[in-house]
C-alpha cells in the first residue's frame, strides 16, 4: 500500500508541472486546489477573457486505461459544482469553459494530451 502523503506530493508536482506546461501555451495561473463542498479544482487559468477549470489527470502508464477515461460524467458533476461555488465565491461572471490536462510518464519523461471545453456545464 502506498503512502497518501507520496501520492500526494506526487500529485502536486505534476499540478505544478502542468500549470507551467499551460502557460507556456499561453495559460495564466490564478490558482490551485481551489475546494468547495464536494469537489475540488485542480487549476484555474485564464486564456484571454475565459476562465478555464483545468483538471490534471496523471498516470505513469495507460496499462491500466487512458487518464481521460477518469473523468467520469460523476467527476464532471463534482467539476462544475465546485466551479460554480468558485465563481460565487469570486463574484465572477465570465465565460468559461472546462478542460482536461492528461499527463502520462514519469517527469522528467511525460507526454502531454490537452482537451479543450472536454465537457460542459449541465
Amino acid at each position: 500500500m502506498s503512502d497518501p502523503r507520496t501520492a500526494r506530493a506526487r500529485g502536486t508536482a505534476i499540478e505544478q508541472i502542468a500549470a507551467r506546461w499551460l502557460a507556456e501555451r499561453g495559460l495564466r495561473l490564478l490558482g490551485r486546489n481551489q475546494h468547495a463542498k464536494g469537489g475540488e479544482l485542480d487549476l484555474v487559468m485564464q486564456d484571454g477573457d475565459t476562465l478555464v477549470f483545468v483538471e490534471v489527470k496523471h498516470r505513469e502508464t495507460t496499462r491500466y486505461g487512458h487518464p481521460l477515461e477518469t473523468v467520469t460524467a460523476q467527476k464532471q458533476r463534482r467539476l462544475v459544482h465546485a466551479a460554480r461555488v468558485y465563481l460565487a465565491r469570486q463574484q465572477l461572471s465570465c465565460p468559461c469553459r472546462f478542460d482536461v490536462l492528461a499527463v502520462i510518464g514519469t517527469p522528467p519523461a511525460l507526454t502531454f494530451e490537452w482537451v479543450k471545453a472536454a465537457f460542459d456545464a449541465f
